[in-house]
């Protein structure tokens, strides 16, 4: 058992971390269409990637983004943000086709508090900091057109303050344009993470959304074997080894074994959940959220229970057992369902990380079912011949009291 286990830790290891991988396959370069640059850096999500050259002697910074459209009537933005790193607060450049001539125009933005409390319409405006100029170009020249998937780079040159070369870039794209007023972009995990703090003059990225990504990884790998693999390990452990009489209390072992593992991981887990809080403030996964407390509440009580287990002789037993049940089966639903709804909250809903879950979880499935249908036929069996053993018996009385007669 804790060899298939530490196998399943690890391929999902693996799993998660080739597709966070993908995440950073954009292609990077320093050489654009009508620039070269200094640097460039593949962004962490959306399969962007920003090149830029930085003038010390004068502050200023001459950068191309490179992003992709969702949509032929979306729009790409990138921008930077002076304060903080957030999309509060953000001075823009926004890509999208002129609702007129359909051609391809870029303008500014400031995305002031209203904009993410989507009290009134976005509207272009020019910025308060020293935008020397701005212009965005399709990847493939006059020919090309805006379409889902379409390449864009937005190119701007301004002056940041002096000494102050650590910036806070600020990315993302939609998928309608309503006149001049892009609407609200996607709110995936991926979409509300695409915020980077860079020095322009190292490329050194501040290590804060690296940290999350990390801490995202942690928490999924974690949760997914725990609550959704382990624990319902266990149950299986339980229910069809009990009546294995040759086991002895090897089964019961062998459940409490697997239970404390899934508990203590899915504890760390959880903790590693709060922290992500902690580090995303203002992005709260509302249902995901109440499912991890509801289940984490379940598993603790269930761990607590073992403290409290009756004796076999005990008259409270079968309500013990009856709660135990109860709970148990509880968190077990609970836990899996959550585990798919965290796949939803990251953007991994059509991922190999959830695919090799779901080929863990249904081989436990076949496997239930298949131990489920062997001891029914076991239990029809031995009630066949308990009843021909008792019809026997009866017909052997009979006989016997007839020949005395």
């Amino acid at each position: 058992m804790s060899d298939f286990l530490t196998m399943l830790f690890i391929f999902l290891s693996f799993l998660f971390f080739s597709n966070g991988h993908l995440a950073f396959s954009a292609h990077c370069t320093t050489i654009s269409s009508s620039k070269t640059f200094e640097k460039c850096m593949t962004l962490p999500t959306q399969q962007a990637s920003m090149a830029w050259t930085f003038h010390a002697h004068n502050s200023t910074l001459d950068l191309v983004f490179s992003g992709t459209f969702i949509s032929p009537s979306g729009w790409v933005g990138w921008g930077i943000n002076p304060t903080s790193a957030e999309m509060t607060g953000t001075r823009a450049l926004i890509a999208f086709p002129d609702p007129n001539s359909g051609q391809l125009v870029v303008l500014p933005y400031i995305l002031d508090p209203t904009v993410k409390l989507q009290k009134s319409p976005l509207l272009s405006r020019p910025l308060d900091i020293h935008l020397l100029s701005s212009s965005a170009t399709l990847y493939g020249g006059k020919l090309a057109t805006i379409h889902n998937g379409a390449a864009v780079q937005i190119y701007a040159t301004l002056k940041v303050a002096p000494n102050k070369t650590k910036i806070h870039f600020v990315w993302n794209r939609g998928l309608y344009v309503q006149g001049y007023s892009p609407t609200i972009h996607p709110t995936t995990s991926n979409d509300l993470s695409s915020i980077a703090t860079i020095d322009v003059l190292s490329g050194f990225t501040a290590a804060h959304k690296n940290d999350i990504k990390t801490w995202k990884i942690a928490h999924g790998i974690l949760n997914a074997v725990s609550w959704g693999v382990l624990l319902p390990t266990g149950v299986v452990t339980a229910r069809y080894l009990r009546h294995i009489q040759a086991l002895g209390p090897a089964w019961f072992y062998a459940h409490a074994g697997i239970q404390l593992s899934g508990f203590f991981l899915g504890t760390v887990g959880f903790a590693i959940g709060i922290k992500l809080g902690e580090l995303s403030p203002g992005v709260v996964y509302s249902l995901h959220r109440k499912l991890g407390f509801a289940v984490f509440c379940l598993g603790a009580l269930q761990t607590l229970a073992l403290l409290f287990r009756p004796k076999t002789t005990n008259k409270y037993r079968k309500y013990w057992k009856s709660y135990h049940h109860f709970v148990g089966y509880a968190c077990v639903v609970m836990g899996v369902v959550n585990v798919f709804q965290g796949f939803e909250v990251i953007g991994e809903s059509r991922s190999y990380a959830k695919l090799g879950y779901c080929l863990c979880l249904s081989t436990l499935v076949g496997t239930c079912i298949a131990l489920e249908v062997n001891s029914w036929v076991i239990f029809c069996r031995k009630s066949k011949e308990e009843k021909l053993r008792r019809e026997g018996l009866i017909c052997g009385s009979d006989k016997g009291s007839g020949t005395h007669s």
